[in-house]
């Protein structure tokens, strides 16, 4: 899964057909908070780091 500019997508060329076009909306800034959140605490938990969940 990615975020992808209209230009990635047209240096993707034709054959590039799985994509969702997502909207912005009020609470769409929030979930990619929420993503890059999951991630860091993923990472710091392979690194032998543990944060406590939210």
């Amino acid at each position: 899964m990615g975020l992808l500019t209209q230009r990635d997508v047209s240096l993707l060329g034709p054959n590039f057909d799985r994509m969702y076009p997502i909207d912005e909306t009020p609470h769409f800034a929030e979930l990619l908070k929420a993503i890059d959140d999951a991630d860091r605490r993923l990472l710091e938990n392979r690194d032998g780091k543990t944060t406590p969940p939210d």
